[in-house]
């Protein structure tokens, strides 16, 4: 039977009352963090559906579902609309004092972290893909491996609010998912080129340097910018609804703007975030319109988590017609991405000891709370129709369910085992 495609306002109307019903559910009785909770119910919906429909064929639950998710548009819905807005939100709410102190771990990290990561990903994938019968092409082993390397800042600022750890720490944590997004979608876009041949590869990878520097840093110029503009407009003003319109209209123009000159929207957003959220309170914003600003902020940002999660769990709707999400490669890309990860970790930590301070467990902290989350997924959804798209999609989704559920629910009691308190 075919499902028409539903009415964009019926689509929202479905997704936020799931994301509601699903709350509640979660606050009442599961008691969860709310995303988890969330993604959690959403994935057992799914599944739920599809055993329905395979039971009973007739009654196709699961295709009148999988119409109105497949009418969300994911990768567009995430990476061109939600994604401005939950970055900004979660800058806004980060100390950039101790952010500062830690900028050399945060730069490294983010750069030649996910560098290493994605080189180890990689050549980890194509020897297992090669020796299970099902082998993958080293070039899109890369692209799998650029895409599920950096840390996704939604995730990780999600689980952060629950779990109590060292400053010093946090802002590795949390420092390292905001910025390391821009080097991953670059990282992404020169591997993409690069794996589909011809001169286009050839000339991303002599560019990719360029476009790294030109990317990130541009990105990060035009935030500050964006944010002392704001700043600036705050600061002549004493009236919280016009300075939460400002601050609305600095993400969407930051981003869109971004977008158009070719920087990182994501580094804009997030210095932009920075900026504000740090110089404003002093100087720009009375108490009352702190209260609002920075309330309805965190508003934004639990609202978009919460269907963003709902999203992620619904995916697997759409994914269970294009993958084998329990086929053994997915599976293995688990150990495989944590044990990169570790080993990403682990060896900046060890080049940096001599000047810089860490706290007793943070490479196992780094490690497990790399959490990855939708961006991967949008990352991976993008992918040419190839032959290698369903196994690649498969083993991302199969990973960022792990992080999210498995690694973000005991990251707290990881912590109290293996930090030292500063």
């Amino acid at each position: 039977m075919e499902f028409a495609a539903p009415a964009p306002f019926d689509v929202i109307a479905i997704v936020l009352t799931m994301t509601a019903v699903f709350s509640w559910i979660n606050e009442r009785f599961l008691k969860l963090p709310n995303t988890v909770g969330i993604l959690l119910m959403a994935l057992l919906v799914s599944i739920g559906l599809l055993g329905v429909n395979a039971l009973f064929p007739a009654i196709s639950l699961d295709q009148s579902l999988e119409t109105v998710v497949r009418a969300v548009d994911f990768q567009e819905t995430l990476l061109t609309g939600m994604l401005a807005f939950l970055l900004f939100a979660g800058a806004l709410h980060v100390d950039f004092s101790t952010l500062h102190s830690r900028k050399v771990v945060v730069a490294v990290m983010a750069t030649f972290g996910v560098l290493i990561s994605s080189g180890l990903i990689a050549t980890a994938v194509w020897f297992v893909s090669a020796a299970i019968g099902t082998p993958i092409p080293f070039m899109w082993a890369l692209v799998f491996g650029a895409l599920i390397s950096p840390t996704d800042p939604v995730a990780v600022l999600a689980a952060l609010k629950a779990v109590a750890m060292p400053a010093s720490l946090r802002a590795d944590l949390s420092g390292e998912s905001l910025f390391n997004d821009g080097v991953g979608v670059v990282l992404f876009s020169v591997t993409l080129a690069m794996a589909s041949g011809g001169e286009q590869g050839l000339a991303a990878l002599g560019d990719a340097s360029s476009m790294l520097v030109v990317e990130a840093l541009g990105g990060g110029l035009l935030g500050l910018a964006a944010g002392f503009l704001s700043f600036k407009a705050m600061e002549k003003v004493d009236n919280y609804s016009v300075e939460v319109i400002v601050s609305l209209a600095t993400v969407t123009a930051t981003y869109a703007f971004a977008d158009h000159i070719h920087v990182s929207g994501p580094i804009a957003v997030v210095a932009a975030g920075l900026f504000l959220g740090n110089r404003g309170p002093q100087r720009a914003m009375s108490d009352l319109t702190q209260r609002y600003l920075f309330g309805f902020w965190t508003l934004i940002d639990e609202i978009l988590n919460a269907v963003l999660f709902l999203l992620i769990g619904l995916e697997v709707l759409i994914l269970r017609s294009e993958a084998q999400l329990l086929t053994l490669l997915p599976l293995a890309a688990i150990p495989i991405v944590l044990l990169a990860r570790f080993i990403a970790v682990g060896l900046p930590i060890l080049a940096m000891r001599p000047w810089q301070t860490f706290v007793r467990g943070t490479v196992a902290t780094l490690t497990w709370g790399g959490l990855r989350g939708g961006i991967s997924v949008a990352l991976a959804l993008s992918l040419p129709e190839i032959p290698e798209k369903a196994t690649i999609l498969a083993a991302t989704y199969v990973v960022v369910l792990f992080t999210i559920i498995v690694q973000g629910l005991t990251l707290t009691r990881v912590v109290r085992r293996v930090v030292t308190p500063e």
